[in-house]
């Protein structure tokens, strides 16, 4: 069950729940948390040549709007800002995605929805 003290620990645990649905999919998190600068990335996955940074946003429920919604065009940028330090750092040349892991807790069970190439 998903502790919900506070919103650190929700997202916290939510960036858990993505990592397990993600790693059931095939895919592997090669990194978690990636800071670069002011700009924070959740998770960084691989799956095959493919290299996908990952934005969780988690939250109790919908009554605010949709967790995704939260992704504004500037947070994007500076993810994909974050996401090429990220790339030189590593000497990434093959594939990237960006993607979004919405979750919401209704009813006491994650609703997990998936956004592949998100922005």
């Amino acid at each position: 069950m998903i502790a919900m003290s506070n919103n650190t620990e929700l997202g916290r645990e939510g960036e858990n729940v993505a990592a397990e649905y993600l790693a059931g999919k095939g895919f592997a998190i090669v990194e978690r948390n990636f800071r670069s600068g002011r700009t924070e990335i959740d998770l960084v996955a691989t799956k095959g040549d493919l290299l996908v940074f990952v934005e969780v946003k988690t939250r109790r429920n919908a009554e605010y709007g949709w967790p995704e919604e939260a992704v504004s065009e500037q947070k994007a940028d500076n993810i994909r800002s974050a996401a090429e330090s990220y790339m030189e750092l590593h000497d990434w040349n093959a594939d990237v995605r960006y993607d979004i892991i919405a979750i919401v807790h209704e009813g006491g069970k994650p609703q997990i929805e998936h956004l592949e190439d998100a922005f």
